[in-house]
């Protein structure tokens, strides 16, 4: 009895440890996406705002607003202080700190203090027009937040099982949210990939770059001059920027033989999958992917990527504890 007890509380603890990483990772990348919205309204037309807006509650599956009508203050509250939007950032905080008090035992004291302060500052948070002037202090909080608590995991946590899981869920969760925001910006491409853009477009493929931590080392290796199928390579196919979809792949696939060499469990569907998706990004060409079509290409992504979560959760969160124990 003892030892089934035991067994159930690890993947219990592992499943929370995988799920408070991914709502914090959501979390923070909802905050640079608004933030990056708000920076932008500043140099466009209300009407190019206007049509970002929908793409932004596209990118973040967002629910949209029941009237169908969405302004500034629409968009902001659902998408950050909507309790009833499950990826709302107060929402994402809120399940990230649920999860990890459930495995306090297993974290550093401080990791749990800093998600504890990040929770009640967003909470403390009420909207307004005032608060609205004064938003891009709340999201800089949130990202920093955010990055200061993994940068305190990363230092004070053991490097062990419990962390690898927090390694793959954030991994798990960009991989997903940069592939779905790239899709965004392809599926309705109106004109070549390989033309550079200018006018309010240019604005638009800033966005997206700097919307994933990105416009400083795109324009070290690319320039300024912006070409949609630059930035499709870079954001999809780049190995060594953290926010590309290849880097987060590989971070899952080397997270998930970590923790099968770890658990001594058989795990050999969850590192196939994330190998074979691995591999599918190290030997595309970016001239193939945009034709055969960029969106078809990151929804593959997603869907690799979406069986590759179903097969962590079979193997190591929902396993049978009668398989557990005659092993």
């Amino acid at each position: 009895m003892n030892e089934r007890r035991r067994t159930t509380m690890l993947s219990r603890g592992a499943e929370s440890l995988y799920w408070m990483s991914r709502y914090l990772e959501r979390a923070e990348h909802t905050a640079r996406l608004i933030d990056v919205d708000f920076q932008l309204r500043l140099d466009q037309s209300p009407e190019a705002g206007s049509g970002r807006w929908w793409r932004l509650l596209e990118a973040l599956q967002a629910p949209p607003p029941e009237d169908g009508k969405i302004d500034a203050t629409t968009l902001t509250h659902i998408l950050t202080l909507d309790r009833s939007n499950s990826s709302s950032i107060i929402s994402c905080v809120a399940a990230a700190r649920e999860n990890l008090r459930q495995v306090r035992e297993q974290c550093s004291s401080a990791m749990w203090e800093q998600l504890n302060r990040l929770y009640l500052q967003v909470n403390s948070t009420t909207s307004g027009e005032a608060w609205l002037l004064h938003s891009s202090v709340f999201f800089r909080a949130v990202r920093e937040g955010a990055n200061l608590f993994q940068g305190l995991t990363d230092s004070t946590m053991s490097h062990g099982e419990g962390w690898q899981y927090i390694q793959l869920g954030r991994f798990v969760e960009r991989t997903d949210a940069v592939a779905r925001l790239i899709g965004t910006y392809f599926n309705r491409l109106p004109y070549s990939p390989d033309q550079v853009v200018e006018s309010e477009e240019y604005l638009e493929w800033v966005g997206l770059l700097k919307s994933c931590a990105a416009f400083e080392a795109y324009c070290k290796k690319h320039t300024a001059e912006l070409r949609p199928l630059r930035v499709a390579e870079f954001l999809l196919l780049n190995p060594e920027f953290p926010h590309s979809v290849r880097f987060s792949v590989d971070k899952v696939h080397d997270a998930l033989r970590a923790i099968a060499e770890l658990t001594e469990r058989k795990a050999e569907q969850p590192v196939r999958l994330a190998g074979r998706l691995r591999a599918t990004l190290s030997f595309s060409q970016i001239d193939e992917v945009m034709a055969s079509g960029a969106n078809a290409y990151v929804e593959s992504v997603r869907q690799q990527c979406s069986q590759a979560h179903g097969a962590i959760h079979q193997i190591y969160f929902d396993y049978p504890v009668e398989a557990e124990l005659a092993s």
